[in-house]
């Protein structure tokens, strides 16, 4: 059943009479192609208005749940089913691949617990900053609810992203800013500006597993190179570079993805003498910048965006809700990708996106709010490492800052058998080799700290290790064992 018809069965009058309909229909009370009781029939046995139960039918027929018969009445929309059978849920056997953790998080229920996300969870975001940017929108003027944005989008968001890349020594011009939809939308204009089918892309060992995904859907060879705790492996970097000629190399510097590694000054040089000599361009993936405590070095501000384009969004410390992200590189690729955005999207980010992602920026408490966040992870950071040694898992490197840990099963233990184990138990975890091209990371698995909290996160990562798995995560745990797991 659609999400929306069931959150709107709220204390309201409607809200009652809604949900009181939904749950006949979860109960199949009432079935496909039933009627509804008459409005004045189940105003009385509700005890509320007639004009009550209109409102609470209008609202169903929008939501495609019921449809209205002119003259005969409301019915149950012949596709509907009860929400456990139509609400999406995670697929236990889908094949553990780079879209696995993704489709597992995003589909999972209320009640599942995901250590394996990339996100943090609501009560951690700037909820009131939102709501006071929110506030601020409903008295906007007609021409931001409605119009199209600018091609380049938002004019003062360009400016403040400009002004903070100046910060670090990076000058350019807002014009060398475009506004994207999301981060994710910007990696997929450039690969469709720079990539053809069939050419190699470099990505990091292990890397964010969305980068393959969406490198798979431009149809790019995928080559990878070993990803150490300062830094892609540069003797190896070099050999890629000679042995495979890769166009793009995309890659986060600051508090990498899965492994929360800083890349060192010494691996940033390097690199970019690498990508000069070898006619490479890279894509910084910059999302983590705000979690660090001080800022460390980065491959667009030491190449002045020749080699280097930058990209970013607000996901991880606005919302994941309101979809903004940016491209930063130099004027003359600007130019072209504006043409690209226009020609798949029409228009640039979404204005009212923009202005509230500015708005929220600008709010006085913002900076506050990530001072506590990143005081908040460094102390969920500590405990889940200190938890996790006790199981036997060990962290691969201590981030400098964020929600990552990268962390090495105990010996002989698959990561892929423990979240497949873990997934049947209302956990989602996220196993190394989602992350790895050359899957070279079975007994690895990427924890987000700031979704540990609950107990039953460490409950079923012990029952899983101490558990005989079969080769689909199958428990064959004793009697005693899964009571115990019950009962966290």
């Amino acid at each position: 059943m659609a999400k929306s018809a069931a959150s709107a069965a709220s204390a309201t009058r409607t809200g009652q009479v809604m949900a009181a309909i939904l749950d006949q229909i979860a109960r199949r009370t009432l079935a496909p192609g039933d009627k509804l009781p008459s409005i004045r029939r189940a105003a009385a046995s509700l005890n509320v208005s007639p004009s009550t139960v209109v409102e609470a039918y209008d609202r169903l027929v929008a939501e495609g749940v019921v449809h209205a018969r002119p003259g005969s009445g409301f019915y149950v929309a012949s596709g509907m089913a009860s929400p456990a059978v139509n609400e999406l849920q995670p697929r236990a056997d889908r094949a553990i691949d780079p879209l696995w953790v993704s489709r597992q998080s995003l589909d999972a229920a209320a009640q599942t617990l995901k250590p394996g996300c990339g996100w943090l969870p609501p009560d951690w975001m700037p909820g009131a900053i939102l709501r006071r940017a929110l506030r601020g929108l409903s008295r906007a003027d007609d021409a931001l609810l409605a119009n199209y944005g600018g091609t380049r989008g938002l004019l003062p968001l360009r400016q403040f992203l400009a002004r903070r890349c100046a910060s670090e020594g990076l000058d350019l011009s807002p014009d060398q800013m475009l506004l994207t939809s999301s981060g994710t939308q910007a990696i997929d204009l450039i690969c469709r500006f720079l990539l053809r089918p069939g050419d190699t892309v470099l990505v990091d060992d292990p890397c964010y597993f969305n980068f393959q995904a969406l490198l798979r859907a431009h149809q790019a060879r995928i080559v990878s190179v070993p990803y150490t705790p300062a830094g892609p492996d540069t003797a190896r970097f070099a050999e890629m570079l000679t042995e495979h000629r890769p166009r793009l190399y995309i890659t986060n510097c600051g508090l990498h993805n899965p492994t929360g590694a800083t890349m060192s000054a010494q691996t940033i040089h390097k690199v970019l003498t690498l990508a000069s000599a070898h006619g490479l361009v890279i894509v910084e993936d910059d999302i983590f910048a705000e979690f660090e405590p001080e800022p460390s070095p980065r491959l667009a501000a030491f190449d002045g965006l020749v080699n280097v384009i930058r990209i970013g969004s607000f996901s991880k410390t606005l919302s994941a809700s309101v979809r903004c992200g940016y491209i930063a590189t130099r004027p003359d690729w600007i130019e072209a990708l504006v043409d690209l955005q226009v020609a798949t999207q029409f228009g640039g980010a979404s204005p009212l996106a923009s202005q509230l992602v500015f708005d929220s920026l600008m709010d006085s408490g913002y900076r506050r709010h990530m001072a506590a966040l990143r005081g908040r992870l460094s102390r969920a950071r500590r405990d889940a490492q200190t938890r996790l040694a006790d199981l036997g898992f060990r962290a691969w490197v201590t981030p400098r800052g964020g929600f990552y840990l990268w962390c090495q099963l105990p010996e002989g233990r698959d990561a892929a058998r423990l979240a497949q184990f873990a997934l049947a138990e209302g956990v989602i975890l996220a196993p190394g080799n989602v992350f790895s091209p050359a899957q070279q990371a079975a007994d690895f698995m990427r924890f987000n700290v700031a979704q540990m909290d609950d107990p039953r996160v460490y409950a079923v990562l012990k029952a899983g290790l101490g558990a005989d798995l079969g080769a689909d995560g199958a428990c064959r745990l004793p009697a005693a064992t899964q009571d115990s797991l019950l009962l966290a």
